[in-house]
């Protein structure tokens, strides 16, 4: 991650956004697993969404959220199996949007959702 972003999980959107943005990780919908019988298994597609919200004038905002953007794909590419926890991630594109703010020139964000594709001999681990 860039250098001042402030990465958190299942978080609401802090009241100041620092320079280099925020990140929150939402832990997302495993869905309904596939199951096979012999021997007991679940498969999952798990949906879960990377949050990315940055601040400041449209140019110092754009080269952030670009920078964290980046920094997000990179990490996801070096290591599609989340160290083991998964068969492989797939994120798919970013919608950007700005948020209008009182006062202010205004928020980016985007919703990076990502599918963790796993299997699992229990729902519950």
């Amino acid at each position: 991650m860039p250098p001042g972003a402030k990465v958190q999980r299942n978080a609401i959107l802090p009241e100041k956004v620092p320079a280099a943005g925020v990140v929150i990780l939402r832990d997302g919908d495993p869905g309904p697993p596939e199951v096979w019988l012999s021997p007991p298994g679940y498969y999952y597609e798990h949906r879960a969404e990377i949050e990315v919200v940055v601040d400041g004038t449209p140019a110092a905002r754009d080269a952030a959220f670009d920078a964290l953007r980046l920094a997000i794909g990179t990490a996801l590419a070096a290591d599609r199996t989340l160290g083991g926890l998964c068969d492989y991630i797939t994120p798919e594109a970013p919608e950007p949007v700005l948020l209008a703010i009182d006062g202010n020139e205004g928020l980016k964000a985007a919703v990076i959702p990502v599918i963790l594709a796993y299997a699992t001999t229990d729902p519950l681990l």
